[in-house]
């Protein structure tokens, strides 16, 4: 194991397989494939409500029903119940292209022409295909459809142009449609019964009747590109909706047999579903650029608008970095996007506005991604100043400025960075200082300019006047840094010389050289160390104030891509194009954990908690993020990450947060292993990590109300005398119940009454009507599983928990010996529940508190008998060894706290 662990990637919408929508009473579902995950959103607002585990190979098809969802990847199909894997079929030789819901079945079709009937009503008897259909042949089958009202009948769509009618129940082919010379790329059922909608890949739809074999109208797309997505309207409008391989969708008028609108930046990438709700004006669509939309026909021309939206970039993140205290990571992509996304709620997810895009983009007349500012190729953002004013700066690609932004509104900012406005030249390099006030720019011709982030005017450059330059530097400044205090500003060139600069006076302070062209260049404010990396794959570790160089570290084979400090300064992390990530310990001078990707990384960042790391990598366009174990293991461990420098292999994460333990349910109680013999033999819920304790998560107040009951009581006593309640109606008599709870009598005599009464005082006298709470302990006790008598008790109020523990006092009565009392075996169970839940460490705080209360009122009984005495030196034995560890866990980690608050160059 080493430092870093996969935990999850973020930043992923929707990949390239069609989803499935579904209706659970009044709410509507889609489903959506992620690569070898699948996501379920609710469309009332588009918030993800689940997320599937992970499938050994990307998904192919979908298809939901209820709680069940269908995938299918490679030969196989998947069956879930919710996010649990219920069934694998595996029937199919080839790959599954195609699943259609047909009632209580499922139709599954390859690209061999194999089409399988599966029963999904009682999944697991039914693990084969109830039916099976060979198709012909010269027959590539491409898509499937059920024409409405068509009783157990199919149309399948052909690569080659044909279409077949199929009766599944009888499996024989009915009837065969000639098609159109084109391959069927969709189809759709509409409104009208016999009709339907076919789209091909010359750009053209047909819609058909197929009960007559007669083609009604033909529309055809005027972009180029087949027709990939089609859906009828159902709320009273005639329309048809198609989407094309260009990202476009089209509007149909069926009355006027025309074109009614056109969506022209609805997706930067290829249209896969189209949807339109049932008796809704909303149109649902999903694309391969990692988003979906919807939108409304609500104006008054007809024309729809973007109602609401998820995605993530369509292209791949060549910068990320945290910010808010690691719970936000700021992106920018190739896609001319620049996001921020939510580590902690992914609904939180947003891209910054760069001011109407859409708008200019329809009135120029021109597509979104021309009015988009160019890719972000470096920015640095001040957490200062985030209420003030701009607190982003941002360097694109060719672009002779920079630009500002203002995260807390998540928009552009008012004032456009012009560094030597007479003379322009693209900005390579940016940084804002430590007080967040300046920003610091660097051009590709050498010059550096500072400016006023609140004013956006500039404030000075910087220039080397003892080489009689009228430049920083001769070539492009590769990247500018600031330290913590505004005293000094580094800077880099393209070719090996770095300058350390006085910040206020503009003037050089001091320089050196590298000896080769400086690639990149990263600062830490905490401990004044630049680390320099070049062409010969070097990183440099130099000290800014003393200028002098104070560690190398070796081992990269290709150009480094990204580097960071933790946050700490003692760790520092660096990426590069061989697919390896590393971590060096810049005290120890080592490298103390290396490992290996199968995708290059190009960008990543480390929380200021240093608890996550988050990584961008080539052709992938999420952010992945993994898990620092060292954080979890304490300080004793971290040395055995650094016994070798062996790389080790490790998968990207997954969409998934768990990797393998979706098909688990932390919900049954699992075998554990306590240190107490008798403990050994009852179950506890593995929900705690090794050597700590678990709490019980309930509020503060409950479990400290319960030590301190009587102080409150006593400060909680009436001034005055209690008033005689009003009577309660005639009809509604109640009795007095131990629970607490009212409970009514049943009508009847006087006479049965008190009969009633006296055998209900009987009965508790001699111990025959025993409450839930002795009731739920004796029976726990027998089936050696405490978890259900422990949810009770946490679910009683404090005084009610106090007044069962005290109905279990042994009170001196002289017709029964105190040994055979029935309370005595009661105290002991809660003896041994307690030496349990002390033993597992599961809800130890609120186990602490009962405990406490539990000998205030029993201890003069435990004292006087010998067999309990036995059971409390026993807790007493665990309660020691277990705070013990809890008093060495803490030590350890004050040691670590002390350690690196102490530790110093």
């Amino acid at each position: 194991m080493g430092i870093f662990e996969p935990f999850r990637a973020i930043g992923y919408t929707t990949g390239s397989v069609p989803f499935s929508v579904q209706r659970l009473g009044t709410e509507t579902f889609v489903t959506v494939s992620v690569g070898k995950a699948f996501q379920i959103y609710n469309c009332a607002k588009l918030s993800l409500v689940l997320v599937g585990p992970q499938l050994p190979k990307k998904i192919r098809a979908l298809a939901s029903y209820r709680d069940y969802t269908f995938a299918a990847y490679g030969n196989d199909i998947a069956v879930f119940k919710r996010a649990h894997q219920v069934a694998t079929w595996s029937s199919h030789n080839a790959k599954v292209n195609s699943l259609l819901l047909f009632g209580e079945h499922i139709l599954s079709v390859d690209i061999e022409g194999n089409l399988f009937i599966w029963a999904f009503k009682g999944i697991d008897q039914n693990l084969s295909p109830v039916g099976h259909i060979t198709l012909e042949n010269n027959f590539s089958p491409s898509c499937i459809m059920h024409p409405d009202t068509y009783l157990n009948k199919v149309i399948i769509g052909s690569q080659e142009g044909p279409l077949q009618l199929w009766n599944i129940s009888t499996k024989k082919k009915l009837y065969e449609f000639k098609g159109w010379k084109s391959s069927i790329c969709s189809f759709v059922s509409s409104p009208a019964l016999d009709v339907v909608a076919v789209g091909c890949a010359d750009g053209k739809i047909h819609v058909h009747n197929i009960r007559y074999d007669e083609e009604l109208v033909t529309f055809a797309h005027s972009t180029r590109g087949a027709v990939t997505a089609l859906s009828f309207s159902t709320d009273g409008q005639p329309l048809l909706a198609s989407g094309g391989s260009s990202g476009v969708i089209s509007i149909w008028n069926l009355e006027k047999r025309r074109l009614q609108s056109v969506i022209r930046d609805a997706h930067d990438g290829s249209i896969l579903s189209l949807h339109f709700f049932v008796n809704e004006p909303v149109l649902m669509s999903s694309s391969s650029d990692n988003s979906i939309k919807m939108w409304i026909f609500d104006t008054s021309d007809g024309d729809p608008r973007l109602l609401r939206f998820r995605s993530g970039h369509s292209a791949p993140p060549q910068c990320i970095r945290f910010y808010a205290n690691g719970r936000h990571i700021l992106s920018a992509g190739q896609d001319r996007a620049f996001r921020l996304f939510s580590v902690i709620q992914d609904q939180q997810s947003r891209e910054l506005s760069q001011r109407h895009v859409s708008k200019r983009a329809k009135k120029m007349r021109m597509k979104e991604e021309e009015i988009k500012l160019k890719p972000v190729i470096a920015f640095d953002c001040a957490e200062i100043r985030e209420r003030d004013w701009c607190n982003v700066v941002t360097c694109h690609m060719d672009t002779a400025q920079a630009y500002v932004w203002r995260l807390q509104n998540f928009v552009l900012g008012e004032h456009i960075l012009k560094p030597r406005p007479e003379n322009p030249s693209p900005v390579k390099a940016c940084a804002i200082s430590a007080c967040g006030n300046f920003a610091i720019l660097g051009t590709a011709d050498g010059w550096i300019e500072r400016f006023n982030l609140q004013s956006g005017m500039s404030r000075g450059s910087y220039v080397d006047t003892s080489a009689r330059r009228s430049f920083a530097h001769d070539g492009e400044v590769v990247g500018i840094a600031c330290d913590s205090t505004n005293t000094l500003m580094i800077s880099a060139g393209y070719h090996g010389d770095i300058k350390v600069w006085n910040f206020k006076g503009r003037d050089v302070k001091s320089r050196w050289e590298v000896g080769c062209s400086v690639v990149k260049i990263v600062y830490n404010r905490l401990n004044g160390l630049l680390a320099v990396v070049a062409d010969d794959l070097i990183i440099r570790l130099f000290d800014v104030v003393a200028s002098r160089i104070v560690r190398k570290f070796e081992g990269h084979t290709d150009r480094v891509t990204d580097m960071c400090f933790s946050e700490d300064g003692k760790w520092l992390l660096s990426s590069s194009m061989d697919g390896s990530l590393r971590v060096w310990d810049v005290i120890l001078a080592r490298q103390i954990d290396a490992l290996h990707v199968d995708v290059s990384i190009t960008a990543l960042s480390l929380s200021p908690n240093m608890d996550v790391l988050a990584t961008a990598h080539v052709d992938q366009n999420g952010v992945y993020l993994w898990v620092n174990q060292s954080m979890f293991s304490g300080a004793s461990k971290v040395d055995s990450y650094a016994s070798g420098k062996e790389v080790v292999s490790v998968k990207l994460p997954s969409v998934s947060s768990t990797k393998g333990s979706q098909d688990e349910d932390f919900d049954e109680p699992i075998v554990d292993n306590p240190q107490s013999k008798d403990a050994s033999a009852f179950t506890t819920r593995d929900l705690q990590i090794p050597d700590l304790v678990t709490l019980s998560l309930l509020p503060k107040s409950q479990w400290q109300s319960l030590i301190n009951l009587d102080i409150i009581k006593e400060r909680n006593k009436p001034i005055e005398p209690p008033k005689k309640p009003e009577r309660a109606p005639f009809f509604l008599p109640s009795v007095p119940s131990l629970s607490g709870d009212i409970l009514f009598k049943p009508s009847g005599s006087a006479e049965e009454e008190a009969k009633g009464d006296e055998v209900e005082d009987t009965r508790i006298k001699s111990g025959l009507a025993p409450s839930q709470f002795v009731q739920l302990l004796h029976s726990s006790a027998e089936m050696k599983n405490f978890s259900a008598f422990t949810d009770y008790i946490k679910s009683l109020s404090p005084s009610t928990l106090d007044m069962e523990l005290r109905m279990l006092q042994i009170v001196d009565d002289d017709e029964q010996e105190p040994e055979k009392r029935p309370e005595l075996f009661s105290i002991e169970l809660l003896l041994d529940y307690f030496i349990h839940e002390t033993s597992c460490r599961n809800n130890f705080d609120f186990v602490q508190a009962v405990i406490k209360v539990f000998l205030k009122i029993h201890g003069e009984t435990i004292r006087c008998q010998s067999r309990l005495q036995d059971k409390a030196r026993k807790l007493l034995d665990i309660q020691s060894k277990t705070w013990q560890k809890v008093e060495n866990l803490f030590q350890s980690t004050s040691c670590v706290v002390a350690f690196l608050s102490n530790s110093r160059f």
